[in-house]
């Protein structure tokens, strides 16, 4: 938008290229876009890159399909949905391709997040804590001993 202003007031080209720190074939572009469309054409239309593939009516249908559970889909082992099981039930309920890192940026979009809905039932608390309490106290590694020091490895105190 400067460079339009610049460009109405008349200052030539390679002037407001090295006012802006811009190359001249970027002015040359600009003036182009502006005399097709005026400053209206050279607001910006957002970052580049496609758009994702389902629209929200398509993300309201594979919603409710995650809301089924995995098992509902064919799943029987653990039932948590992944990255890679949400793309293959995309893949198969709407026959589109698409990454698993497209599918982990699409589902916090939808407001799905994986969390945890309860601890694991095999974790047991009372062998943790003699872990904790016996075991790392023995394998731990050493902290730095007391006493000034320098933070230095060649200079030393």
């Amino acid at each position: 938008m400067r460079a339009v202003g610049l460009l109405e007031k008349g200052m030539k080209v390679p002037c407001i290229a090295r006012e802006l720190r811009v190359s001249e074939k970027s002015v040359h572009q600009w003036r182009r876009v502006w005399k097709a469309g005026g400053r209206e054409a050279l607001r910006s239309k957002g970052s580049s890159g496609y758009d994702c593939r389902l629209g929200p009516h398509l993300q309201a249908k594979l919603a409710t399909w995650l809301e089924e559970g995995p098992a509902a889909h064919g799943w029987v082992g653990d039932q948590v949905w992944t990255a890679s099981r949400v793309r293959t039930l995309i893949g198969r309920k709407f026959h589109l391709s698409c990454s698993v890192s497209g599918v982990g940026r699409l589902l916090p979009r939808m407001g799905s997040v994986q969390v945890p809905a309860r601890p694991t039932a095999e974790r047991d608390e009372e062998a943790a804590a003699m872990w904790r309490d016996v075991t790392w106290q023995e394998v731990k590694p050493a902290g730095r001993r007391p006493g000034h020091g320098s933070a230095s490895r060649t200079k030393r105190v």
